[in-house]
């Protein structure tokens, strides 16, 4: 049974694949983090200008 675990435990340590995972992860919530904060900077500015358009419209 000890070998059983030491050998599972060896290979799950040079098994890379949940550390790209990990990462892709980081970067999607880096991204949607940085694009909210995008669109909540330029909210303002773009709704002053509908409105003002809405205005000078007939």
């Amino acid at each position: 049974m000890y070998d059983f675990i030491l050998k599972t435990m060896i290979r799950l340590r040079h098994d890379e694949d949940g550390a790209t995972l990990v990462e892709y992860g980081i970067a999607l919530g880096l991204a949607i983090t940085l694009g909210a904060g995008a669109l909540a900077a330029l909210a303002g500015d773009v709704g002053a200008t509908f409105t003002s358009a809405g205005a000078a419209l007939p």
